[in-house]
């Protein structure tokens, strides 16, 4: 009986042995998960420690390089406590009142000069300086030189523009935005050219599509950021690169307790292999914010859609014959944005209960080699680009209209599950992404999220505008909530595919109330629902939406179109959205 009991009482401590927690605190600094991660793997090693819980203390984690789950990390469970934020941010302080402006030290961050995009005070984003509050009272644009590669506008429009150092033209162009830096301006008249440096330049005005609309019909319009002269208006702030200033224009009476900027591009990621992937790793109840994209300040940024920025792009002359599909006009080749949390070369990583806020690109981004994955009940508000992507959109030696099927399909991300998730605020810098976008995708599932306040599109999924087979199937949009989307601009719908994708369904969402923004160059090309160039194979079928606005284009074979409109059922309305 005593052998028996002491049997027993071994096993029940080597199991207790197998799992181990480790509690980490702010206060133990900027590299103390990290630290955490590494006790563990030793703990494995030495240990036989299987099952690892790493408890996060309430407060801020303040990163200086990107947290990283490696497959030695397998069955870790990472959680957060109350209050437990991960952030990509540092504190800007010292500031002075200088005229009307309060002025502070450029902060420095590894010991370099820290350029930044965004700036959150007492956690709420600042306006970058620009020259108009109110985005209705932008100035058309008056003609384009693909030529000389610059843009014309009214004199009136850029009149007070003296300092150029670091100012961008943003350019509304159909279903994107562009952000240009400005070279020079050349008064002529009552117009003046507007020049802009490379390589944007170069590419923006080599691409057909999305271009800059002069037409009968109505002009593109434009506005400024970041000039010296556009820090007229309370709320905004400027950045001084030469002299290593941050300007600010305060409210009346607004104290600056907590002032903080983006450091990283990234804050949290994976790092496997295609043949060795992180496995099994949960991550729950964490905020992760504040995080940086600098390329557009570098570089400039004209994207081809959904956020993803062209490296060469040009216009085809005579178009391309298509086996069974419309002729191409042009050839194109993307990059991506970078993404505040990463997942790479992983199966079964699931986020529960995370917040992603105040973010300078994507947020969180499931990229290649990735499989059977979750995101639910997050919360996502305040980002600059798309909130969650999806899979590969072709390497960068993929032409972006080609069909994508690689020889090793596992770069693809499958069956990945988006559920009962709150997105808002999406979109408010890159107005040419979406709330959920997905790319080249199998078995992608997204259900019962709900989305607003979202510049472009609510869910985009697909990619290549042909109706080639590819790699694409079997993708899941349902019960979904789409309402106050295309903030800014239009060719849009709540709901958006591009691409054959054999056993996709569309069912059961409702897509309602779109704004409407006067400044949109066609502003009756707006849809509930919208199956793109060489959409094929897909089911659209018990979608509630107050008309039936729907666009079929360029359409390929045996789409399904069933009982969608307002005559669906209450009971399919009253389940959209997230479940409780």
């Amino acid at each position: 009986m005593y052998k028996y009991l002491s049997f027993i009482l071994c096993l029940t401590l080597g199991v207790i042995a197998r799992a181990k927690d480790y509690h980490v605190s702010p206060a133990d600094g900027e590299f103390a998960i990290e630290k955490a991660l590494q006790q563990s793997r030793l703990d494995r090693i030495h240990e036989g420690v299987k099952d690892v819980r790493i408890i996060l203390e309430g407060g801020t984690f303040r990163l200086c390089q990107p947290i990283i789950i490696r497959p030695e990390d397998n069955g870790t469970q990472i959680i957060g406590q109350e209050g437990t934020v991960v952030s990509g941010g540092i504190k800007i302080e010292g500031w002075k009142r200088k005229g009307k402006y309060l002025v502070a030290p450029q902060p420095l961050f590894n010991g370099k000069p820290l350029e930044f995009r965004q700036l959150y005070i007492n956690g709420k984003k600042a306006i970058r300086a620009r020259d108009v509050q109110d985005f209705e009272k932008m100035h058309r644009i008056l003609s384009v030189d693909k030529q000389k590669e610059c843009i014309y506008v009214p004199k009136v429009a850029v009149r007070g523009l003296k300092n150029l150092q670091d100012a961008e033209m943003v350019l509304h162009e159909m279903w994107c935005v562009a952000n240009l830096r400005i070279r020079s301006i050349d008064i002529q008249g009552d117009s003046a050219a507007v020049f802009f440096h490379q390589p944007e330049s170069h590419v923006h005005f080599m691409h057909p599509w999305p271009s800059p609309m002069v037409t009968t019909d109505g002009h593109n319009s434009a506005f400024y950021l970041m000039a010296q002269d556009c820090l007229d208006t309370h709320g905004e702030w400027w950045l001084d690169t030469r002299n290593h200033l941050v300007y600010y224009y305060p409210h009346e009476g607004e104290t600056m307790n907590s002032v903080e900027v983006p450091a990283i591009e990234t804050l949290f990621k994976t790092e496997g292999t295609p043949d060795r992937r992180v496995s099994n790793v949960s991550i729950e109840s964490i905020t992760f914010e504040e995080s940086t994209w600098m390329r557009p300040s570098y570089q400039g940024h004209a994207p081809l859609q959904a956020g993803m920025y062209m490296i060469e792009a040009y216009k085809v002359k005579p178009k391309i014959e298509r086996v069974d599909d419309h002729k191409l006009d042009n050839q194109g080749w993307v990059g991506r944005p970078s993404a505040a949390v990463l997942v790479n070369c992983a199966d079964g990583i699931r986020f529960q209960q995370c917040t992603f806020r105040h973010m300078g690109a994507t947020a969180l981004d499931f990229h290649l080699y990735t499989k059977s994955c979750e995101v639910k009940n997050c919360l996502f508000t305040d980002i600059s680009g798309n909130a969650i992507l999806a899979s590969t959109f072709g390497e960068e030696g993929h032409e972006a209209h080609l069909p994508y099927s690689p020889a090793d399909e596992r770069v693809i991300t499958k069956d990945l599950t988006i559920s009962d998730c709150l997105i808002r605020d999406v979109a408010n810098e890159d107005w040419g992404c979406v709330g959920i976008c997905a790319g080249f995708v199998q078995g992608l599932q997204v259900l019962h999220n709900e989305i607003y306040d979202v510049s472009y599109t609510g869910i985009s999924v697909g990619w290549g505008w042909n109706r080639q087979p590819c790699v694409m199937s079997n993708n899941q949009i349902v019960g979904n909530l789409i309402h106050h989307y295309a903030r800014h601009m239009y060719d849009t719908a709540g709901i958006y595919t591009l691409g054959n994708q054999p056993w996709t369904v569309i069912k059961e969402n409702v897509v309602r109330d779109i704004y409407t923004p006067g400044y949109a160059h066609d502003p009756e090309h707006w849809f509930y629902l919208y199956t793109d160039e060489g959409s094929a194979h897909i089911t659209v079928q018990d979608n509630w939406t107050p008309s039936e606005k729907y666009l079929q284009n360029a359409n390929g074979p045996d789409n399904t179109w069933q009982n969608n409109g307002p005559r669906v059922s209450e009971e399919i309305v009253k389940n959209a959205g997230r479940r409780k």
